[in-house]
């Protein structure tokens, strides 16, 4: 069941509550007992753990690996410039 938090816009109370997907949304503060609770936008709190699919196909995407054209770039600016007697196009 999905955590959700709530805050009351006349007192200012907030709290989590754990809720059904399919429940209403709650209405009246605990607090104040005002019926003017709103359901708040936050991040998810759920974190992948386990070797499934999250681990073995999206896991290390975007890493710090360089893609092989980053490697080839790399190479061709390491060469020495035509003309200095170093390519093998000047032996």
């Amino acid at each position: 069941m999905p955590i959700y938090e709530y805050r009351c816009e006349a007192c200012g109370f907030q709290k989590e509550f754990l809720q059904r997907i399919s429940d209403a949304p709650l209405k009246d503060c605990p607090e104040c007992s005002k019926a003017s609770l709103a359901k708040m936008v936050t991040a998810a709190g759920f974190q992948l753990k386990g070797s499934g699919w999250y681990a073995t196909d999206f896991k290390n995407k975007g890493g710090s690996k360089p893609s092989e054209s980053v490697k080839k770039e790399e190479t061709k600016s390491e060469q020495p410039a035509c003309g200095t007697g170093a390519c093998p196009a000047c032996n």
